[in-house]
């Protein structure tokens, strides 16, 4: 008889072994002869070496279709479970596709400018995504990173911003040092929570495979082997934007994200976005992707709000948008 104990600490049990234990009860008619036992984040199983052998190979593909897709279902264990069924039956995601979120959710770029970006990434070790809200910036450079780790393509996400004051007042908000700049953070943690299962997402920042800090934290540092992402740049005045992007490593990919409509900074204050946009934009090897309303992928109001900002009439789009009346059909002459 033979025995091993398999780990899943970095997945939710739940979400893994199923409600009610469905997945986990599949399993065991798959493989009648072996003795699996459940607790926690444990499984063991006790029978026959040669069977054991294959069940370890089997639970393998368990684990990399559940950190690919996010989920597993009852006739995908099913599946893989097929003789000779290999990273075959991991079917190969759609070109478009970056990532599947929680519950199998699929995220790819939705937009022509979005689409520009993961193309740009692909040639370019730093871009630079210039929009207004609701663009998908953030949300699309996440995408492209956790799609990175997740391909072992770097080793580390490291996620940042600056830490202004947007009309509030940062001292008065309650608790200590991270406790007063998670909020600052939240829209990153957001992504992060619809592309990973929770617990995996709590490893990773736990172990430092995720890190989440205020952008004074990468002075001195030098980022190799990651995906960073610079987060609200418009905030970063021009010393602390050079400061980021000299911390770049040999094996590196740098996104910059902002909003040069939403500048925080005192007034005295230089944006390094705004100076940044000027200075490298005909730099090798760094590209700009500059986003508009066409890529709002919110509420059909935040486009009609960006539009009125940007000094144009709200009214125009709904006259352009009414159908125009078609003309009266000419009556045929008669010869």
């Amino acid at each position: 008889m033979s025995e091993k104990v398999f780990s899943i600490e970095s997945h939710s049990p739940l979400e893994f072994f199923g409600v009610g234990d469905r997945n986990l009860n599949t399993i065991r008619d798959l493989y009648p002869k072996l003795k699996i036992i459940a607790r926690g984040e444990f499984l063991k199983v006790i029978g026959d070496p040669s069977e054991v052998v294959a069940f370890e190979d089997f639970f393998h593909l368990l684990i990399l279709h559940f950190d690919r897709f996010g989920s597993i279902a009852e006739s995908d264990i099913r599946q893989l479970a097929e003789p000779g069924s290999g990273n075959g039956s991991l079917k190969d995601s759609p070109p478009d596709v970056l990532v599947h979120g929680r519950n199998g959710v699929v995220i790819k770029a939705r937009t022509a400018n979005q689409i520009k970006i993961v193309e740009s990434v692909a040639k370019n070790d730093m871009v630079f995504a210039i929009g207004p809200a609701g663009t998908g910036k953030t949300y699309t450079a996440v995408a492209l990173a956790v799609r990175a780790l997740k391909n072992r393509e770097v080793k580390r996400i490291i996620l940042t911003r600056p830490a202004v004051e947007a009309g509030e007042n940062l001292g008065f908000l309650p608790g200590d040092m991270k406790e007063k700049l998670d909020p600052y953070m939240q829209p990153l943690y957001d992504a992060l929570r619809d592309m990973l299962p929770p617990q995996k997402l709590l490893t990773y920042l736990e172990d430092g495979t995720i890190e989440i800090a205020p952008l004074a934290f990468m002075r001195g540092r030098t980022l190799d082997n990651v995906f960073a992402i610079l987060d609200e740049a418009q905030n970063a005045t021009s010393s602390q934007l050079k400061m980021f992007l000299t911390r770049m490593g040999r094996s590196a990919k740098f996104f910059i994200t902002g909003d040069v409509t939403q500048i925080d900074l005192p007034r005295h204050q230089q944006s390094g976005l705004l100076q940044a946009s000027i200075i490298l934009k005909d730099v090798p090897g760094i590209d700009f992707i500059m986003l508009d309303e066409s890529d709002v992928l919110r509420h059909k109001l935040v486009t009609r709000i960006i539009r009125a900002y940007d000094g144009v009439d709200p009214r125009q789009e709904t006259k352009q948008a009414k159908p125009e009346a078609p003309p009266a059909p000419e009556t045929p002459e008669i010869s």
